[in-house]
């Protein structure tokens, strides 16, 4: 729904080109809600064009390659392509983008693929933006004790993620300690599954801190706490249905490929 809402707000600013002016005008208003993009490709299918200037377009296909929504998260290939929009363009101006559902005057639907990378995931994970907020995590795992009785004194470093191969993967992380310069490594081998086309679960993980492997029911509550996390229709309730058709990890990428359905949260959802 984010990047939805990057498009349309720059889609905002459009002046009154046609044909395919129109759509490098559209391509250039998206680019200005991104950090940068290596390829990026904007089709509006509308027939006038014009009726883009009360909201509406038939279809709007997107695709990009190399995409940052910030200097350090990149998205490798994005193809999205919905059906009829129509969207209340003045109440979008005078309020902003932040609830996208809202200013819809009919359901969005579409269809999205997505492939994100071993080294792009990487480069997210160790950068200082993310390890400052997953530092409180480490904290509560390092010593078990709220975050507040701790203040700095734990640090998460070295983060890593090796993709395995036949939706498997590695991830490995130390939390060291501040005081003293001692750290605890953490490391997880598990497999992933979509089930019911919503819900993320972990196939057969094993999970040790330092040389001491977690017991089957720490690793159960652990992967409990994942399929409530990682589910889809928590999301129901702010207006976005969506469901995943392919999911599938090689040992270089992780690929999805799923539809969304969005609509104002007050009407009910339905598949």
């Amino acid at each position: 729904m984010e990047f939805l809402t990057i498009v349309l707000a720059g889609l905002l600013g459009l002046g009154s080109p046609v044909g395919t002016v129109f759509d490098t005008a559209a391509e250039k208003a998206v680019l200005s809600g991104l950090h940068s993009a290596d390829n990026l490709t904007v089709r509006m299918d509308n027939s006038p064009n014009y009726l883009w200037f009360g909201g509406k377009i038939d279809r709007l296909r997107v695709a990009g390659r190399g995409l940052y929504l910030t200097p350090d998260l990149r998205i490798d290939t994005l193809e999205l392509e919905t059906d009829r929009l129509n969207v209340d363009l003045d109440r979008l101006r005078e309020e902003g983008s932040e609830s996208l559902p809202l200013f819809l005057r009919e359901p969005l639907q579409g269809a999205v693929r997505l492939v994100l990378t071993e080294a792009d995931l990487n480069r997210f994970i160790q950068s200082p933006a993310f390890l400052e907020q997953v530092g409180v995590v480490g904290e509560q795992i390092a010593e078990g004790t709220p975050a507040e009785a701790q203040g700095d004194r734990y640090e998460v470093v070295n983060p890593r993620l090796d993709f395995l191969g036949n939706d498997r993967l590695a991830f490995q992380v130390e939390i060291r300690d501040r005081r003293d310069g001692e750290s605890l490594q953490v490391r997880v081998n598990s497999g992933l599954a979509v089930i019911s086309g919503h819900r993320l679960e972990l196939v057969e993980p094993k999970i040790s801190l330092g040389d001491r492997e977690l017991p089957p029911k720490a690793i159960e509550l652990i992967a409990k706490a994942v399929r409530e996390r990682a589910n889809l229709q928590q999301y129901e309730d702010r207006g976005l249905l969506a469901r995943i058709l392919k999911f599938s990890m090689t040992d270089e990428a992780i690929e999805v490929a799923g539809f969304i359905k969005i609509q104002d949260a007050s009407a009910p959802v339905s598949p």
